[in-house]
């Protein structure tokens, strides 16, 4: 995979806030976790993602590089939770309150699920459906889906099925 290069300086930030977060987790649970693994192979719209059983951090490059030390003081510390939480108490609700309780109480960061960044620069091609009231843009995963027959979508609002608008496509 043709990932960009990360500048030293940045993933030197990566790291600076991974040892300081890892250090106050175990300073707090009295504990001696790793280090774990940092890549930067995470595409697409997502900022990061935590690879329990291989305890390693994978982050999206194109976001770090355009949010830099929001998206360190965010992201690293949230993909940290799920590591720590997942070695401390197993297998459990990804966002639930464990993660919550280890983002608030021994990491000391706001538990905000989801980051809010501009994604236009690594979104993939999306396809227009339509229901009652509104528009939606789906990914092309999900509109595959949909042409393979394995899900449908419905509009929160009306509750509609979605519609693939083909004439938006063409």
């Amino acid at each position: 995979m043709n990932t960009p290069r990360i500048p030293i300086a940045s993933h030197q930030a990566v790291m600076r806030c991974l040892r300081d977060k890892l250090q106050q987790a175990n300073l707090t649970l009295q504990t001696d976790y790793t280090e774990p693994t940092v890549s930067y192979q995470q595409r697409g719209a997502t900022a990061g993602t935590a690879w329990l059983q291989h305890w390693e951090i994978r982050l999206n490059p194109v976001l770090l590089q355009e949010n830099q030390q929001a998206f360190i003081d965010e992201v690293v510390p949230h993909e940290l939770a799920h590591l720590l939480v997942y070695a401390r108490f197993g297998r459990v609700a990804p966002h639930g309150k464990e993660w919550r309780w280890m983002m608030e109480s021994v990491l000391r960061v706001p538990a905000k699920r989801t980051h809010r960044f501009a994604v236009q620069s690594v979104q993939g091609k999306t396809f227009t459906y339509l229901c009652d009231c509104q528009r939606h843009e789906l990914t092309i995963r999900r509109h595959n889906r949909v042409l393979r027959g394995e899900t449908e979508y419905r509009c929160r609002r009306c509750g509609k099925t979605l519609r693939h608008d083909v004439k938006s496509s063409i």
